[in-house]
């Protein structure tokens, strides 16, 4: 399926000079969902995933359901102040600051396979923080799934030494 032609372009948002593909024209469609979530299972369906890791937000669309057909537990990575309990949290830098993620301490046992899934693959910070997180809580990392890669912005550098998947290249 060409899932190009489903994604919406907006330019200048949401600051001038940045293109921005709106991902949510894609998802509506009930036929390329459905498509995206068994294409991206069959890329991990014998690979013994234990967790999917899915990063706030929209990671949370693609890493839910993908765990359902892996047969595989869901655990949310979200921003500061977002989780209940016992969490443990990395900081990690941006071009402009920094920023935080947290998962709770209890969601990986040591030596758990592990699936990190987002939407976006760009510079690769948030992706890396999060392989960061998986690591020290002990998950063993099987890859990183992605629906969109803007290859431009080299986000795979951050992430050496693990294996990336995406479904769409810009």
């Amino acid at each position: 399926m060409n899932y190009k032609k489903l994604i919406r372009e907006v330019p200048n948002f949401p600051k001038p000079g940045i293109l921005f593909y709106d991902i949510t024209t894609l998802l509506k469609d009930r036929g390329a969902f459905r498509s995206i979530i068994g294409d991206l299972t069959a890329l991990y369906r014998n690979r013994n995933v234990a967790k999917v890791v899915g990063i706030e937000s929209r990671g949370f669309i693609l890493g839910a359901p993908l765990a359902l057909q892996l047969n595989a537990g869901f655990v949310p990575v979200r921003r500061p102040g977002k989780l209940p309990a016992d969490i443990f949290e990395v900081k990690y830098n941006l071009e402009y600051g920094s920023n935080s993620l947290a998962v709770h301490r209890d969601a990986i046992a040591m030596g758990e396979r592990v699936l990190i899934v987002d939407d976006l693959l760009a510079t690769g910070g948030t992706a890396a923080a999060t392989v960061n997180l998986v690591r020290q809580l002990g998950g063993e990392i099987v890859g990183l799934a992605f629906l969109v890669e803007l290859c431009s912005l080299k986000g795979r550098e951050q992430l050496e030494g693990c294996e990336v998947q995406a479904l769409i290249q810009y």
